[in-house]
C-alpha cells in the first residue's frame, strides 16, 4: 500500500523520481503485473459472442437494419471510429459502426507507420515552458506502450538516428532526446545512446560521411497501420460489435425531446455502396469520428455550424530497401524548409516522409510531384555521394490527409488544436476530431465518456487498457517456425504470415494451395518478390474485404510499397475474389479498371509513368546515341524503325531466352508511349535518357536488350575453321 501511494506522489515527474527511489527493475516488473492483473480481469469480465468466426457482411447489415436501437452509432471506419467502438462494445454497449468506404481507407493507412510520443512536440513544450504540450507528450508515450503491448506482432520498438554534423548540437539534441526518454519513464522502450561518427556508420553505412560528428539513436514504435486499424475492428466484431464497411451516412436522423421540444439525433439513414439499398440505424447517441470529413457530417446535423477541420497534406514515398538499415530509421530534424522528415525500414522497403502542407479535403488525395522531388532531394542531403538518389527508384508514392482541427468553443477560431477536441453539439451529436494514430485509444475512452454522460448511458468503466487486439492472443516470435514445419510454407512467407495474422496465422495457411513443387509444399506468391499467397485473397474476404483495392491497400501492403508489382498481381487477385464472390465478367473487369486507377493516381504510379513522357528532350551524347542506335537495331533487324514483341521473341530464342508472350507485352507496354502495339526508335532513346537521368530504374526492357546485346557480342559469329571450311 505504502509503495502505490509513494508511486501516486511522484508520478508527476515521469517516472524518473520513481525509478530512482524503488529500482527501475522493480517498477518495471510492478507495473507489468498490474497491467496483466487489469488485462486479466477485463477478459474475465468480456463476453465474446464471435470467438470462432466473424459473422459475414450481409449478416452485419442484417443486425445494422433490424435492431430497433443501438446504444452507439460510430460513423467513420479509420483508427480512432474503430477504437471507439471497441471501447463502446467492451463496456456493454450495444454498438454499431458504419464506414462509406473500407476500414482504414483514409487517413489511417496513409500515415508515417509510426507509434511516437513526438519529440518535435517535447522540444516545443520546454523551449515554449507549454505545459499542454508536454502533456501530449505524455499521454502518447503511454499509448505507445500499451499499443506494442496489445498488438505485438503489428508492431515493434525501432531505433532512430538523428545524425549531428555540428559539434554544438551534440549536447542540445541529446539532452531533448534524454528529456524524451525521462518523461516515458518506466514506458521508454530503450534508452537512447550516444554513437561516435565511426560507429554511426557502421550502424548506417549509407550515411553522409563529409563533417559528420556523431549521431544518437533513440527508440520509437513503429506498425503496420492498415492492419491495425482493421484489427482494433475486428476485435470490436468479436465481441459484438456491428460493424459495416462499404455504408455510408445518407442523412442523420432527429426526433423531439418530449422534455425540451429540441431536435435531437437519434441515429442515421444509411446506404450499402455496393447494392444501393437505405435503411436506417437507430441509436440513443451518434458518434462522428470521419477524420477529414469532420465538417460534413456536422454540417449534416447543422447547416449554421462553423467548419473546425484544417486538412493538412502528407506525402510519403517508398523507396528500395538498400537504402537504408534493415533495423534502423533516420530523423532530419532540419530540413531545407524546416520540416521534419523520416527516412525508415518498412516491409523490407525503405518509406520517406512527410511533407505538410494545407490542402482540400478529398476522399482521393493524389500525391504532388513537387512534394516527390522535395523528399528525394532531402535524401540526398543526408546520404553518402556514393549512393545515387534516383527518382526512378520511387516504387509508389501516397498522400495523407492530416485532420489539423481548431477548438470550436475558442474565441480564436484560427488556431489550430495541438492535441484532439471532443465537442457535443445542441442536438447530441458527439464529434471526436484531431488527434494522432498513437493516442487513437485514449482520444476513444474520451469520446466514450463524453458520450456516456450527455446521453445518460448505462455503461460500465472503459477496458481497453491492455486488451489484446486480432491476432495478438498465441502469438510469439517463433510462431512462424510451426507454420513452416506444420505447413510446408516458405520461411520468408510463414514470417509474414505471423508478423500480419498473429495468432490467426494458421487459419490464412489452411487456406494456402498446393504449389505442386517439392518446396514449398503450399502457398503460391502472388507475386515472386513479395510473399503475399493466393490465400490472403481468400482469408481477406472473411475481413470483410470486397474490392480488389481492399485487398492490394490494406489487407495486403502491395500497392503501398510497389504499384508494379501490385499491377501484376491484380489480375489473379480479381480471378480469385470473382470466383468466390460470383462476379460477372463485367464486373471482374470494372474491379481491375478500379483498382488499376487507384494505382495510378492514389499510389503514385502516375508519377513513376510521367517521368518518361513529361519531357521529349533526349539527354544523350553522340557515343551514347551511337551505342543505343546499335542495340536497338540488333532487334530491329528490317530497320523498320520500331520492334515489336516479334522482334524481342526472335532475338531472344536464338540465345535461348524464353519469356511468355504475355509477358513480353507487359514489357514493351511499359515503353510504348503512345500504345500503338510497338516502340519506336524515339521511344527507346526517351527511355535510355531517362534511365541515364535516373528518373527510370528497373526498366525491364532496358535491362532486357543490354542483357542480350552482351550475350550476343560475347557468342560473336560462327565460324566454319574446326570444320574445315564446311562443304
Amino acid at each position: 500500500m505504502a509503495f502505490r501511494k509513494a508511486l501516486k506522489r511522484t508520478a508527476i515527474i515521469g517516472g524518473g523520481a520513481v525509478a530512482t527511489v524503488f529500482g527501475l527493475s522493480q517498477l518495471i516488473e510492478y507495473r507489468k503485473t498490474q497491467a496483466r492483473l487489469a488485462h486479466v480481469a477485463a477478459e474475465a469480465e468480456l463476453r465474446v459472442p464471435f470467438a470462432d468466426e466473424f459473422p459475414s457482411r450481409q449478416a452485419q447489415l442484417a443486425v445494422l437494419q433490424n435492431t430497433e436501437e443501438f446504444d452507439v452509432l460510430v460513423v467513420g471506419g479509420g483508427a480512432t471510429g474503430s477504437g471507439c467502438a471497441l471501447d463502446a462494445v467492451t463496456r456493454n454497449l450495444k454498438t454499431a459502426l458504419v464506414e462509406r468506404n473500407d476500414f482504414s481507407s483514409g487517413t489511417s493507412s496513409r500515415s508515417t507507420k509510426l507509434i511516437h510520443g513526438g519529440v518535435r512536440y517535447l522540444q516545443k513544450a520546454i523551449m515554449q515552458l507549454d505545459y499542454e504540450q508536454y502533456m501530449m507528450v505524455k499521454e502518447a508515450l503511454h499509448e505507445r506502450s500499451n499499443l506494442l503491448e496489445i498488438a505485438p506482432h503489428l508492431s515493434a520498438p525501432l531505433p532512430i538516428m538523428l545524425p549531428v554534423y555540428k559539434w554544438w548540437q551534440l549536447p542540445y539534441y541529446w539532452a531533448g532526446i534524454k528529456m524524451y526518454d525521462l518523461v516515458a519513464g518506466v514506458q521508454c522502450l530503450k534508452s537512447s545512446y550516444v554513437l561516435s561518427k565511426t560507429k554511426a556508420l557502421e550502424h548506417f553505412p549509407m550515411l553522409k560521411k563529409d563533417k559528420l560528428v556523431g549521431a544518437i539513436v533513440y527508440y520509437d514504435g513503429q506498425h503496420n497501420d492498415a492492419r491495425m486499424n482493421l484489427a482494433i475492428a475486428l476485435t470490436s466484431a468479436r465481441y459484438g460489435a456491428a460493424i459495416a464497411n462499404y455504408t455510408e451516412v445518407v442523412h442523420l436522423l432527429k426526433s423531439k425531446d418530449p422534455q425540451s421540444g429540441q431536435e435531437k439525433v437519434c441515429g442515421a439513414r444509411c446506404r450499402d455502396v455496393i447494392t444501393g439499398q437505405e435503411f436506417d440505424v437507430k441509436a440513443k447517441c451518434v458518434i462522428n469520428a470521419t477524420g477529414p470529413f469532420t465538417d460534413s457530417l456536422r454540417k449534416m446535423d447543422n447547416q449554421e455550424t462553423k467548419n473546425i477541420c484544417q486538412p493538412s497534406a502528407g506525402v510519403h514515398i517508398v523507396i528500395p530497401g538498400y537504402y537504408s538499415p534493415d533495423n534502423m530509421g533516420l530523423l532530419d530534424p532540419a530540413t531545407s524548409d524546416g520540416r521534419i522528415i523520416f527516412f525508415l525500414p518498412w516491409e523490407k522497403m525503405t518509406i520517406a516522409g512527410t511533407t505538410d502542407s494545407p490542402t482540400s479535403v478529398t476522399a482521393h488525395p493524389i500525391p504532388g510531384e513537387d512534394d516527390i522531388n522535395f523528399i528525394l532531394r532531402e535524401i540526398r542531403n543526408y546520404l553518402s555521394p556514393d549512393v545515387e538518389v534516383r527518382r526512378g527508384d520511387v516504387l509508389a508514392a501516397w498522400s495523407g490527409i492530416r485532420p489539423l482541427v481548431t477548438d470550436p468553443n475558442s474565441k480564436d477560431t484560427q488556431s489550430i488544436c495541438r492535441n484532439h477536441i471532443v465537442s457535443i453539439s445542441d442536438s447530441g451529436l458527439v464529434t471526436i476530431a484531431g488527434g494522432k494514430w498513437t493516442t487513437y485509444r485514449s482520444m476513444a475512452e474520451e469520446t466514450l465518456d463524453a458520450a456516456v454522460k450527455a446521453h445518460s448511458l448505462t455503461a460500465e468503466p472503459c477496458k481497453s487498457v491492455g486488451l489484446m487486439l486480432e491476432g495478438a492472443k498465441g502469438w510469439t516470435p517463433t510462431l512462424y517456425i510451426r507454420l513452416v514445419q506444420d505447413y510446408g510454407l516458405e520461411n520468408e512467407v510463414a514470417q509474414h504470415l505471423v508478423a500480419t495474422y498473429g495468432g490467426k496465422a494458421f487459419d490464412v495457411a489452411k487456406m494456402a494451395q498446393v504449389t505442386g513443387q517439392r518446396w514449398p509444399i503450399v502457398g503460391k506468391r502472388l507475386v515472386s518478390e513479395f510473399p503475399y499467397i493466393e490465400g490472403e485473397v481468400l482469408y481477406a474476404m472473411k475481413e470483410y474485404a470486397c474490392t480488389a483495392i481492399d485487398v492490394i491497400a490494406r489487407r495486403t501492403r502491395l500497392g503501398f510499397l510497389n504499384v508494379q508489382a501490385a499491377d501484376e498481381a491484380l489480375p489473379r487477385i480479381v480471378q480469385i475474389m470473382g470466383k468466390e464472390l460470383g462476379w460477372s465478367e463485367e464486373k471482374k473487369t470494372a474491379e481491375l479498371e478500379a483498382a488499376r486507377k487507384f494505382l495510378y493516381l492514389e499510389m503514385g504510379y502516375r508519377s513513376r509513368s510521367e517521368q518518361l513522357t513529361k519531357t521529349s528532350e533526349i539527354n544523350l551524347d553522340n557515343q551514347e546515341v551511337a551505342r543505343y542506335k546499335k542495340r536497338f537495331h540488333k532487334f530491329d533487324k528490317e530497320s523498320k524503325g520500331f520492334i515489336t514483341t516479334v522482334d524481342v521473341q526472335q532475338v531472344l530464342e536464338s540465345i535461348n531466352v524464353h519469356i511468355d508472350e504475355n509477358a513480353l507485352h507487359e514489357i514493351l507496354n511499359e515503353v510504348d508511349l503512345n500504345k500503338n502495339g510497338q516502340v519506336e526508335i524515339d521511344e527507346f532513346m526517351q527511355l535510355m535518357s531517362a534511365v541515364k537521368k535516373g528518373q527510370v530504374s528497373d526498366s525491364r526492357l532496358a535491362i532486357l536488350m543490354k542483357t542480350a546485346e552482351e550475350t550476343l557480342n560475347t557468342r560473336g559469329p560462327v565460324t566454319v575453321d574446326r570444320s574445315g571450311g564446311g562443304f
